[in-house]
């Protein structure tokens, strides 16, 4: 400021105006020089630090910057020169350093939150972050930063030690309780479901109380991002997965291998005793030649040793048409390329109901990708109406449009069994 007096005085400028300018000028070349420093920090250092980056193909080096940690590292230059300029202005020394040193803490804190969110994406690039996930720690760590850094700025403002503001901390535990609770419950929820390995990102959910059924795509302190079959995406709170009952999938799909549950409904009208020509037709499928001669074989033995008169069919045993057909699917799923012969294969009949008779499969296809496995299970199906015939029976369905129009246009045709 002398110096800058003295050359004003030298030039004539008059005393009156001479302070004025003084200040004027001073605060002009402060601007210039932050001015310059700021564009030198951006324009040259930030492109030759990215140049180098991109040269050496440096994975973490991007990730800074795209977080922009280099473009708020710059931010303290022009705030470390006002801090030192400040002793030109003994007057008001204390309010500007005050200010810029405010500034320095909040850019500084800016740039750790800017290195957590960095840090968590250079985790996320690893295998370990499926089954572990951090972002909820990282966003806890975020809110402590800026609760701590808001008590150092103000402390910083208002001169005063920031242990007072903290003393008062206390007070205001319950107000801060209230405010952060969703996050205090995903904090606990956070740590018991990385514990328990109860979810990881990819995993295949389903909660139908909150109408998510798909895939998690993200797990963060407060919520869990699931996106639906139907492109839609479902935010649940963390704590959920804890207070609520809900489905994973993931064993399954660790297991290789998905559930076929699905029934064929018989018409129990079509059921009836095999016909020595309908026993030498069953005879000629391949799934059934060897099973049919056995079972032969095992029933004549039976009525044999009980003298059992067979002239009349309800007397001893004999063998069904629903019975074969149970025994045909059993070995044609066994057969299937697509069903896993290792889980539990078998075919049940259920009690009947208004709905005929229930011949279910119960199995698991050995592939779990959903479009594979509803392929696989339309093939079985499609084989089985399609040879249900072969075996004398019908598969129930109730009267359409069609057989309504039949049923009036040619009474004749009908008959009643």
């Amino acid at each position: 400021m002398t110096f800058i007096r003295g050359r004003l005085l030298g030039y004539g400028v008059d005393e009156a105006y001479v302070n004025l300018l003084a200040f004027v000028t001073l605060i002009t070349f402060i601007i210039l020089v932050c001015i310059i420093a700021n564009f030198i920090t951006k324009k040259v250092i930030i492109r030759f630090i990215t140049h180098i980056i991109g040269k050496h193909q440096i994975k973490w080096g991007h990730i800074l910057l795209e977080r922009k940690v280099f473009r708020i590292l710059s931010h303290f230059v022009p705030a470390i020169i006002i801090y030192f300029f400040a002793e030109t202005f003994p007057t008001y020394k204390i309010a500007i350093q005050t200010l810029a040193l405010s500034y320095i803490m909040i850019v500084a804190f800016s740039v750790i939150n800017r290195l957590l969110s960095a840090f968590n994406d250079i985790y996320q690039t690893y295998e370990v972050s499926k089954t572990k996930p951090i972002k909820g720690y990282i966003q806890v760590a975020k809110i402590t930063i800026v609760v701590l850094g808001t008590i150092l700025v103000i402390a910083n403002l208002i001169g005063k030690s920031p242990l007072i503001l903290l003393s008062g901390f206390g007070a205001l535990s319950a107000v801060f309780m209230l405010v952060f609770k969703d996050s205090l419950l995903g904090l606990v929820a956070g740590v018991q479901l990385s514990a328990t390995d109860m979810v990881r990102v990819g995993d295949w959910i389903e909660i139908p109380k909150y109408g998510a059924n798909g895939d998690i795509i993200d797990i963060s302190l407060n919520t869990v991002m699931v996106r639906n079959f139907d492109r839609t995406v479902t935010m649940i709170p963390s704590y959920a997965l804890i207070s609520d009952s809900f489905i994973n999938w993931r064993k399954m799909q660790e297991s290789g291998g998905r559930r076929i549950k699905r029934a064929l409904y018989i018409d129990t009208s079509s059921i009836q005793f095999c016909t020595e020509e309908m026993i030498d037709q069953y005879k000629q499928i391949h799934f059934l030649s060897d099973y049919i001669v056995e079972r032969e074989r095992e029933i004549a033995e039976y009525n044999r040793v009980n003298k059992i008169d067979r002239s009349n069919v309800v007397n001893g045993r004999a063998m069904t048409n629903v019975g074969v057909f149970r025994e045909y699917i059993q070995q044609y799923i066994q057969q299937h390329s697509g069903i896993h012969q290792e889980m539990t294969l078998m075919v049940r009949q259920l009690p009947s109901g208004e709905n005929g008779l229930p011949i279910e499969i119960y199995a698991f296809a050995n592939n779990v990708q959903w479009t594979i496995y509803e392929t696989i299970q339309a093939d079985i199906f499609d084989h089985l109406f399609a040879i249900a015939g072969e075996f004398g029976l019908r598969i129930f369905q109730n009267p359409t449009g069609s057989d309504l129009h039949r049923m009036v246009s040619e009474p004749d045709t009908l008959h009643l069994d």
